[in-house]
């Protein structure tokens, strides 16, 4: 047996694996999610009718439906299939796994959409939720109380106002350099600007502005994307060793 075909049929297994744990583990996920809410308006005794929590989740649905979609579409060709389980399971995908496996894919020289670039989102993606729990456990669940404690109350207001732009920063940022694409960094600011600044001035267009945003950069850097570049040679090489899409 070659070795291209013991690759590939070990992918192959790899791919059915996470296939099958990761529907798994998201069933049951969803389960201990809807446990506890389905207890208590069940068999808890609370006065909460059917109507009630259909109205509630409408007006959710209607913020929030949009990301439901596009957050998916959005992550699934950078991370892959096995790491969108994990990414959905574990959370902070945009500020925490996605640039992780951005980082390792550029840090090792892989393009996202790979079989290697997949590869490397599924290890980053386990080091990033290493790093997490372990900070959450010494910083939170050993340090937390004594921490706040000493912070002075000034400090505390001072991080908790700036922390959301800086982390969002650094991750723009981080997208930026690892991609390496000026052109559709470009793109994707002047989209942005117009989104913001335009679009969501027209009430209608307020919930579906990430779309909006998403899909108009998508295109556009589709459209403009410099046709000089396209099937050099550099850019197959890499992953000539590889199978190119999952086997289920």
């Amino acid at each position: 047996m070659s070795k291209a075909t013991e690759l590939h049929e070990a992918l192959g297994a790899f791919d059915k694996t996470t296939s099958r744990w990761g529907r798994i583990t998201m069933i049951m996920g969803l389960f201990f999610s809807l446990a506890a809410p389905a207890y208590l308006v069940f068999f808890a005794g609370l006065d909460i009718e059917v109507a009630g929590i259909l109205t509630a989740f409408g007006a959710l649905a209607a913020v929030f439906g949009v990301i439901w979609i596009v957050e998916p579409l959005t992550y699934f060709p950078i991370l892959g299939a096995s790491s969108m389980y994990q990414a959905f399971m574990i959370g902070n995908i945009s500020n925490k796994l996605l640039p992780a496996a951005m980082i390792a894919q550029a840090t090792i020289g892989v393009k996202p959409g790979t079989r290697k670039g997949e590869l490397a989102s599924v290890a980053a993606i386990c080091g990033a939720a290493t790093v997490h729990l372990t900070s959450l456990f010494i910083f939170v669940g050993l340090l937390g109380t004594w921490l706040v404690s000493v912070i002075p109350g000034d400090m505390i207001q001072t991080v908790q106002f700036y922390i959301l732009p800086t982390v969002m920063g650094a991750v723009v940022v981080q997208a930026i350099v690892s991609q390496k694409a000026p052109r559709s960094a470009v793109i994707a600011l002047v989209v942005s600007v117009v989104v913001v600044f335009i679009v969501q001035l027209y009430k209608p267009f307020g919930l579906f502005s990430t779309a909006v945003a998403v899909i108009s950069t998508a295109a556009l850097a589709w459209v403009l994307r410099d046709r000089r570049t396209l099937g050099s040679p550099e850019d197959t090489t890499a992953e000539s060793e590889l199978p190119e899409g999952p086997v289920y």
